[in-house]
């Protein structure tokens, strides 16, 4: 299961970033303790296709595609040296696949800001050099290591070149994500779990005062941009209060405050997109399944994801997009919700040629339906 990890400074408003996604309930307060273990929720991808699918087939099961949300304690100024939680906290990071850099934008005169005043480029600023240090550190301790050696072997000759070019990149305090490496390059360093090569949304984290333009947002912005970052705004106090209300009144409350559309679906599906996951899915009467795939991944990945055995015994895959199929239902003889519906769509797909047969090295595509031939 891949892991998102909401990230920031103190009192930045992570845990109720973390409870406006998962609505878990986490308490919000600071750490306290030396408490380190982070809280963990998994959480249901919403879409609307799954959804449809649902209503589609009217199945015994469903199971969406889900995401594992990390909400890790905050990064104090100086981490890399040990302040705060220092090693304690970046250990947890490092397990994380992708980063939510959570940036204070509210004021509250009852949660202090550890810096003394709101500045959000200046905020990012702090956790991005202290993430920056961490991975320098590594490759300090790694290449140590290597020159105590008497004799290196060529590829360990090959990897102190590469870690003396990453030290000079990040001793510019740049992070690793904007240095060329290659795929074989990313692969032969992934088990230092280099925290600034995650992939990593910035979010921003406003009171329901601040939906107009925000002057102060506009340097970390285009420093953002200037990174290849995206970012996305989130009013989490309001959010996680408006979550436990009921639908209607939760509509009322928003047309009050100007807020036409809440920002928990949209930030769980760019933690969906900056972990590089797809959906594909398996629909019948006993299941509709949304499986989580690698963009990129082949048909027999697909089987693999599905059963082992399906991949060891692949034969083809049988799939229809669902737009297509979406669209032959629409069509279909049978009305909405009609139990004949989906296995005559099926059979409609087949007869007009939507529906197709493929092989092992097929890239499924975002919202393929997927059945997979096999024999083992």
């Amino acid at each position: 299961m891949l892991k998102c990890g909401i990230i920031g400074l103190p009192l930045c408003g992570k845990s109720t970033i973390f409870n406006v996604i998962t609505r878990a309930g986490a308490e919000v307060k600071p750490y306290a303790s030396g408490k380190t273990e982070p809280n963990r929720g998994l959480v249901s991808v919403p879409d609307p296709r799954f959804d449809k699918l649902v209503e589609i087939f009217e199945p015994k099961k469903v199971t969406p595609a889900t995401v594992e949300f990390v909400d890790l304690a905050g990064l104090s100024r100086d981490a890399s040296k040990g302040a705060g939680l220092g090693n304690s906290f970046l250990s947890f990071v490092s397990e994380s696949d992708a980063l939510l850099h959570v940036v204070r934008l509210f004021e509250n005169a009852d949660v202090p800001h550890p810096e003394e005043s709101v500045d959000p480029l200046r905020d990012w600023r702090i956790v991005e050099t202290e993430l920056i240090y961490r991975d320098l550190g590594v490759v300090d301790n790694r290449l140590s290591r290597l020159s105590d050696k008497k004799k290196n072997t060529p590829a360990e000759s090959a990897e102190m070149e590469l870690l003396k070019k990453l030290q000079d990149h990040l001793m510019e305090e740049l992070p690793l994500r904007e240095y060329p490496l290659t795929d074989e390059q990313k692969k032969s360093l992934s088990g230092f779990a280099f925290l600034t090569l995650k992939p990593e949304l910035v979010v921003l984290n406003l009171d329901e005062g601040q939906t107009g333009p925000l002057p102060q947002v506009e340097p970390l912005e285009a420093a953002l941009r200037a990174k290849g970052l995206g970012s996305a705004r989130l009013f989490g106090s309001l959010e996680m209060d408006l979550a436990q209300l009921e639908p209607e009144e939760q509509a009322e409350f928003m047309k009050d405050l100007s807020i036409e559309k809440l920002g928990r679906d949209r930030l769980i599906h760019e933690a969906y997109r900056l972990l590089g996951l797809i959906s594909f899915f398996t629909s019948g009467k006993d299941e509709v399944r949304a499986w989580t795939l690698h963009s990129g991944d082949n048909a027999v990945g697909a089987a693999g994801a599905i059963h082992s055995d399906l991949a060891r015994g692949f034969i083809r895959a049988q799939v229809v997009a669902y737009d297509d199929f979406i669209k032959i239902y629409a069509q279909g003889s049978y009305p909405p919700n009609d139990p004949r519906a989906g296995g005559a769509t099926m059979t409609a797909c087949r007869d007009k040629g939507t529906l197709r047969l493929e092989g092992k090295e097929y890239p499924v595509q975002d919202g393929d339906m997927i059945e997979i031939r096999f024999n083992v």
